[in-house]
């Protein structure tokens, strides 16, 4: 009687535990990318400062509007490059370009000003040009809750009886829902 014959088919018996180790290597590489490429875009809004009372439709700043505005190229203007903003955007307001001057002196960039009226192509450029960056808006007194409306989707309460000296900080994430903080400056 002869030995029965030894074959040499392989069987796919690893194959399915192979299949599964891809997948998983698969999966994890697409979480490390999506983590990497999650940004948040810091967008301050802040209000002109206060103008000068006068005759005219579109009033320069006045002595104390000055000093607020210098005490902003201070806060934005100093200290290492994290948290200085990329961008200036300036709504088409005496006041607003007034404003935002000494700060854009002091970081060497030029303002973009933008009409008063488009604050959602305002917060859709800044968004989209300076995505992971700091951006600084500098709207009017009616603009500014149209504006917060626009990165945050809902009706900021405070917006509404801001002081001259209120800023908005708005942390807009890649993924998920931003965050609105009101300050003091």
């Amino acid at each position: 009687m002869d030995p029965p014959a030894i074959t040499r088919q392989r069987r796919p018996f690893l194959a399915p535990v192979w299949l599964s180790l891809l997948a998983g290597i698969v999966a994890i590489v697409i979480v490390i990318l999506v983590y990497q490429s999650a940004t948040t875009t810091m967008v301050v809004v802040v209000r002109p400062v206060e103008k000068d009372i006068g005759t005219i439709s579109d009033p320069p700043l006045s002595a104390e509007g000055e000093e607020q505005a210098q005490r902003l190229a201070r806060m934005f203007g100093e200290g290492s490059l994290a948290g200085r903003p990329s961008a200036i955007f300036v709504s088409d307001a005496r006041i607003a370009q007034q404003t935002a001057a000494p700060l854009a002196e002091r970081l060497g960039v030029h303002p973009i000003v933008v009409p008063a009226s488009q604050q959602a192509a305002t917060v859709d450029r800044a968004l989209h040009e300076y995505e992971g960056k700091t951006v600084l808006i500098i709207g009017t007194g009616d603009t500014v809750p149209a504006l917060l409306h626009e990165l945050d989707g809902g009706d900021v309460p405070a917006a509404q009886d801001t002081g001259y000296d209120a800023l908005f900080v708005v942390g807009v994430p890649t993924f998920g829902s931003p965050n609105v903080v009101r300050l003091r400056y």
